[in-house]
């Protein structure tokens, strides 16, 4: 259900960061003062460093896993965390922006970023899955 609306908001001008913690705001699985973190997450953080699908779905293991968070330290989210970007990379190779968007530029990039809003959404829905 967050793939849907994240990709909704990715193509309504979204970045890669804040749709996916829109999604999540939407499904009630974090607060809404979040999107606005989000924002800076944008275009690898502005220097191209790491991918937004990943820092917004960071945003949203830190948000529910993290210290005196929303349950408790039942759950690591530095293991969340580690899980996330290992099949991240599986799925991609690489987690940095730059790299993954290599060639792309303006609608066509913001294209090419969809799969990884999309593969980033499905692995943050396995790893909470369990939790929300």
């Amino acid at each position: 259900m967050i793939k849907e609306k994240a990709l909704e908001y990715h193509k309504n001008g979204y970045s890669c960061s804040e749709c996916i913690v829109q999604a999540c705001i939407d499904e009630g699985i974090c607060d809404e003062s979040l999107i606005s973190c989000a924002t800076t997450f944008s275009g690898g953080m502005s220097s191209g460093c790491l991918c937004g699908s990943v820092s917004g779905s960071q945003m949203v293991l830190g948000y529910l896993f993290g210290r005196n968070n929303k349950f408790g330290n039942q759950i690591s989210a530095r293991e969340k965390a580690a899980e996330f970007v290992e099949e991240f990379k599986k799925r991609n190779k690489v987690t940095c922006c730059r790299i993954l968007s290599s060639g792309y530029s303006g609608a066509e990039r913001k294209m090419h970023c969809a799969k990884f809003v999309s593969d980033a959404c499905d692995i943050l829905e396995e790893l909470i899955k369990v939790k929300v």
